[in-house]
């Protein structure tokens, strides 16, 4: 097994290319799996139950985003801190950080959960639910939420897994549970005939053996970082550093829940039921996308952590390089899929005739600026692992709130439905401008100070040949 040493010497010294395929892989099948479990359930009740159930469960995605993002409060926040402290080979400090997760991520679940089981019809209706939707959302809301807790315990700790240096062990313990809900699923829903109820209980399941492999990992004795019962009294300032850099991917959760819910009611308004449960099918693909990029994001952190708690700053840019280009590229054949295969794409959801065409035609839209996603999402994440919170916070409310719901109340007006569809590429393109200003004015402004984006780098003359993009992008990728 990895010790300390054997793990902080790697993070540093071994090939960035190498060590970014190595932590990335295993976060990107963790997240993925993540977005499985709604594509499977989503499929799953399509075609086992209806269109309606797909429009009803598609008003619950809101409520699980928000629940998602409590979770990735903690996880993100205190992984990124576990990452940054190793690095300074702190071992106790991580170890308390990991304690004091455990006891913020179970009152947050607690809160949540409470409310969301006395306000559920309200809110519920305030989604742009009917009455032809809402007992589908309501009934499948019902049998999920005591499995919430364990999807937050496994996803927040997954990561800490991960930047503590096991992220082979922590692919595994999210592959366990998704297996398990790929064959529980179709056995609950069609066998049993539970219909929507059944997927919520099989996701419950699934969920739950991830957690208590994830736990168990942290109870034992032989790995890198333990609980310890000693460590467990809260502190404020570990608190406040978790809260800090996990408020960023929050934030974009908890704006992507009230996106949903504003997109929902004007989807009602202007398509009906029909429009709804079109974009819950897109948007499923489109999540699945993005999550393979947050996974691409959460294998760098570590590297990038570590490398700054290390002092080696070009390492960190290299990790930051390599990273934007694989984003860049996954995001290209995520908008080639929704271009030229969308019919196969959203029939594996339903076989509904009317929903299909809405849904290809908004999805072709929504998707229409996808290949600059990624790049945005990444920087976004760097800024984030560096503890520069107030710049993520900026740049993650850019594309999901400061510009997308002044045009998703004023589009519409114009377009009616395809308004809707509109505001969302217009948003992606504002936000993505934003980003490429930020960057670059944040590398010139810190270039004098020996900026953790540009240090390490030496100044030199300026010549044609090796300051071409291409030979820029071929020298990163052979010296990793």
């Amino acid at each position: 097994m990895e010790n300390q040493n054997d793990i902080h010497r790697e993070l540093t010294s071994l090939p960035v290319g190498k060590l970014l395929w190595k932590y990335s892989v295993p976060a990107i099948v963790g997240t993925m799996v993540m977005s499985l479990y709604n594509v499977i359930d989503r499929i799953f009740i399509g075609q086992g139950v209806g269109a309606d159930a797909i429009s009803g469960l598609a008003l619950t995605f809101p409520i699980m985003s928000l629940a998602g993002a409590i979770g990735m409060l903690v996880g993100l926040g205190a992984s990124a801190r576990i990452s940054i402290v190793l690095g300074q080979n702190d071992k106790v400090k991580a170890e308390k950080i990991l304690a004091n997760s455990l006891v913020l991520s179970l009152s947050f679940a607690v809160c949540y959960l409470t409310f969301f089981s006395v306000y559920m019809d309200d809110i519920l209706r305030s989604f742009g639910g009917s009455d032809h939707t809402i007992p589908y959302a309501r009934e499948f809301l019902i049998y999920i939420m005591p499995g919430m807790l364990c999807t937050n315990l496994c996803y927040s700790f997954n990561n800490m897994m991960r930047a503590s240096g096991y992220p082979g062990k922590a692919m595994y313990t999210m592959l366990i549970g998704a297996f398990s809900n790929l064959i529980l699923a179709p056995i609950f829903i069609f066998w049993l005939d539970w219909g929507i109820k059944g997927a919520a209980i099989a996701t419950d399941i699934a969920m739950a053996i991830s957690a208590a492999f994830v736990m168990i990992h942290f109870f034992n004795p032989k790995s890198q970082l333990r609980f310890h019962r000693r460590y467990f009294k809260l502190e404020w300032g570990i608190l406040f550093n978790i809260v800090s850099i996990g408020l960023a991917p929050f934030l974009v959760n908890v704006a992507s829940s009230v996106i949903n819910a504003i997109i929902n009611t004007s989807l009602y308004r202007y398509g009906g039921d029909e429009a709804i449960g079109a974009f819950g099918i897109f948007n499923s693909y489109a999540t699945l996308v993005v999550m393979l990029i947050i996974g691409l994001c959460q294998g760098m952190q570590p590297i990038v952590g570590y490398n700054y708690g290390a002092g080696n700053y070009t390492r960190m840019k290299k990790a930051f390089v390599l990273t934007g280009i694989v984003a860049t590229i996954c995001c290209t054949v995520g908008w080639i899929g929704s271009t030229f295969f969308s019919y196969y794409i959203i029939r594996a959801f339903t076989t509904d005739t009317n929903l299909i065409d809405v849904a290809i035609h908004g999805m072709r839209i929504v998707m229409g600026v996808f290949p600059i996603v990624g790049f945005q999402i990444v920087t976004t994440n760097l800024f984030q692992s560096l503890g520069m919170a107030s710049k993520s916070i900026f740049l993650s409310l850019t594309r999901q709130v400061i510009f997308l719901i002044p045009l998703l109340l004023i589009f519409p007006r114009i377009y009616a439905l395809n308004g809707i569809w509109i505001a969302m590429p217009v948003s992606d393109t504002i936000a993505t401008a934003i980003t490429l200003l930020l960057l670059w004015r944040t590398d010139k402004k810190l270039q004098n100070k020996n900026s953790v984006i540009t240090r390490g780098f030496k100044t030199r003359r300026a010549c044609p040949k090796t300051d071409s993009p291409y030979f820029t992008l071929r020298k990163i990728i052979t010296s990793s």
